[in-house]
């Protein structure tokens, strides 16, 4: 940060009556999040969905995520205040502004910025020198989601993972660097360091395992199996041609047999690492027998209490860590007669006023960061109110996009992905072409003009409303909906597939089934629409934002959405 916006964020805490300073001294506040007494004879620390986030940022909570049927009132669909009450957490506090939206902008100058790998890099050593052996387990999404991981390839990440310590994990957009890419990691970079695990990966043609199901480490004395499970549907929601002889799924069936191969190898002690997303973690724990814990990532759900699932083998526990580095999960079980009797676990925010930097991470991320940083840090326009990317309809950074491309394609309406990836700006602050990139950062990032039908253009939203809406979590693919520019419409998650999405409209003007719009877009998974493409999405946006030098502070145009009356999934 600038001295000149430093300087802007003092004024704007000043005007809100924040004291940067009140309440607990950050020395009670660090004891109070990191003081965790060892437990057991298993010890497990893990990370997910960093996205790439090597240095500290601001990264704004949910204040939509709903669930319906089964899922209505449970983890995680439970934001603001609902999701406090439930957890018995104290509003105003480090917990209350790390697992909430709640009062974001002030809460985020009271507290500072979260994350880095040289703040989680020292939290984990302090995890370890109290618990030799601990495993460190990354869920992925590790390899993508900012300029440097985009322009290195990923090579940024795999040398920070391997000084932080990683010992095993597993995928999803790490696959969008492409097959050999993603081969070449693990095969060389990774060799005799860290175990690269999927059991739901294998080849097309003759369905042979692409990375190994598994992997069992002793611990104490103890034989612990870590199971690994990659986004199942990764060719549907990323390019097919990325992964094109790699099949993936959530095979269940396999799962089973690899739980059950690997107790019969003596493991007493089961664990999956997945990037299912929750919802589907949570089903495939009430199906799937002799799973002691799962730890989930790829929906960035902050779970601060493992959910507990009953299962005709025993009970299962259901975590999930966050995202963005903003969260190290530590999960210790005691394991007596080859069963697992008890556990505790931790999420512990990483909040980088109260971690001191790690000197060896810090100066490995600034020597990644030094041939970038001129680029990275060029001021593109200044945030007059807060940008966010997170929520199931819509956030303000995703608005920004969607005018932008309207604006500079000339469209009528704008689709932009529902990812949930992307760092938080508070007001004031200057948007740099890193934040654009925080955003934009993929492998596919073609901006598309396509004329499209009004009926085409329900059959999109259709498509997607099921894929997060859909009552069966095994058809939930765990993005959020594609966020619209220019036109409104109704939605309702509790109706039928086909059926969810009415009233389309542009002004007041009803969208016609027959009539062609012109409608932009980016990141398109086909490859035809890839060789179609325009400039990418880097390109469009950062000229619009120079153009435009100050972004108002907007609410996001969000659908009109039935069913949801007091739905604790939804606040603000």
């Amino acid at each position: 940060m600038s001295r000149r916006e430093f300087v802007q964020l003092m004024a704007i805490a000043s005007a809100a009556g924040l004291s940067l300073g009140a309440g607990t001294s950050r020395a009670q506040a660090a004891s109070s999040l990191y003081d965790m007494p060892k437990f057991g004879n298993v010890h497990l620390m893990h990370f997910t969905d960093c996205h790439a986030q090597l240095k500290p940022i601001y990264f704004r909570e949910p204040n939509v995520n709903l669930g319906f049927g089964s899922q209505f009132g449970k983890p995680p669909h439970l934001v603001g205040d609902a999701f406090l009450k439930h957890y018995g957490i104290k509003p105003g506090t480090h917990d209350a502004h790390a697992l909430t939206y709640l009062d974001f902008d002030k809460a985020a100058l009271q507290f500072g910025k979260v994350g880095g790998f040289a703040h989680l890099a020292t939290l984990i050593k302090q995890v370890r020198a109290t618990r030799p052996g601990a495993l460190l387990l990354d869920g992925g999404d590790t390899w993508q989601g900012s300029g440097t991981a985009l322009w290195t390839k990923g090579q940024d990440m795999v040398d920070a993972c391997l000084a932080l310590g990683v010992d095993i994990m597993t995928a999803h957009w790490e696959m969008t660097l492409g097959e050999q890419r993603v081969k070449e990691i693990v095969e060389k970079d990774f060799a005799g360091k860290i175990d690269f695990i999927a059991q739901n990966i294998k080849t097309t043609d003759f369905e042979d395992p692409v990375f190994d199901a598994f992997v069992i480490r002793e611990m104490n004395g103890i034989p612990v199996a870590i199971i690994g499970q990659a986004f199942p549907y990764t060719p549907i929601a990323n390019p097919r041609y990325l992964v094109e002889n790699w099949s993936f799924g959530i095979d269940e069936e396999n799962m089973q047999k690899t739980v059950n191969l690997a107790r019969s190898k003596g493991a007493q002690a089961v664990i999956l690492l997945s990037h299912n997303g929750m919802d589907v973690d949570l089903k495939m724990a009430s199906r799937v027998r002799g799973i002691d814990a799962i730890l989930g990532g790829h929906t960035h759900d902050g779970v601060p209490v493992p959910v507990k699932i009953s299962n005709p083998g025993g009970v299962t526990l259901v975590t999930n860590a966050g995202s963005n580095s903003k969260f190290l999960g530590v999960l210790d079980l005691d394991v007596k007669n080859g069963q697992v009797a008890d556990f505790r676990y931790r999420l512990m925010p990483v909040f980088a006023d109260l971690l001191p930097a790690d000197k060896a991470m810090d100066d490995l991320i600034n020597k990644i960061r030094a041939p970038f940083e001129t680029k990275l840090n060029e001021k593109l326009a200044t945030a007059q109110g807060s940008l966010y990317r997170r929520g199931n309809f819509n956030g303000t950074f995703d608005q920004l996009i969607v005018d932008g491309l309207m604006e500079m394609k000339g469209a009528e309406i704008a689709f932009s992905p529902g990812f949930r990836w992307g760092t938080s700006i508070l007001p004031g602050q200057a948007i740099t072409m890193e934040h654009l990139l925080d955003q934009t950062a993929i492998t596919y990032p073609y901006t598309t003009l396509t004329p499209m039908s009004g009926e085409m253009i329900k059959t999109i939203l259709e498509d997607v409303a099921d894929n997060l809406f859909n009552p069966d979590p095994y058809y939930q693919q765990g993005g959020d909906m594609v966020r619209v520019g220019g036109m409104q419409y109704t939605i309702d998650p509790t109706a039928s597939a086909g059926n969810r999405i009415s009233d389309m409209r542009i002004g007041a003007q009803t969208i016609e089934a027959s009539k062609t719009y012109k409608v932009a877009g980016w990141a398109p998974v086909s490859e035809a629409a890839r060789d179609a493409g325009g400039e990418p999405i880097w390109d469009v946006m950062s000229t619009y934002l120079r153009q435009i030098k100050t972004v108002a502070a907007k609410t996001p145009n969000l659908p009109i959405i039935k069913g949801a009356a007091n739905n604790p999934g939804m606040s603000g």
